[in-house]
């Protein structure tokens, strides 16, 4: 009996060795996958601190260009104003025009009698003129 508790106790050592061997082989495979794991998180780092250099040199010509496309903004609204005005100014003077010529047109209708009979003495006038002047 004794050689069966030895036989026993050797079966469960080359168990333990088998299990220790095992064990080791897999911590092993488990470091060189975790190293993998590092260099990779350490070139994923590297790649992101690239990608927000670049991103925060593209958000600051963004800006540039925001600020300039609203300083051109609000020169164009001043030159909108000014084309404003010169609608409103043309716009008056075609209404003063059209009061002048209203005007003159209400004058000629009140003075046409007068007005025919200037124009007769104007071209007898100068009828006599170029007779005078032929002679």
């Amino acid at each position: 009996m004794e050689s069966l508790l030895y036989i026993s106790a050797i079966i469960v050592a080359v168990a333990f060795a088998v299990l220790v061997v095992y064990l080791a082989i897999t911590l092993k495979a488990a470091k060189q996958t975790l190293s993998n794991v590092s260099g990779t998180l350490d070139s994923l780092n590297q790649q992101m601190q690239g990608i927000t250099t670049e991103t925060s040199a593209l958000l600051s010509k963004t800006n540039q260009l925001a600020d300039d496309v609203n300083e051109k903004s609000s020169k164009l609204n001043g030159l909108f104003e000014g084309l404003k005005g010169i609608g409103e100014t043309v716009k008056g003077f075609n209404h003063s025009l059209g009061k002048l010529s209203k005007s003159i047109s209400n004058s000629a209708a009140q003075n046409q009698d007068s007005t025919s009979q200037v124009m007769k003495w104007g071209n007898a006038a100068v009828d006599y003129l170029k007779k005078k002047k032929n002679k």
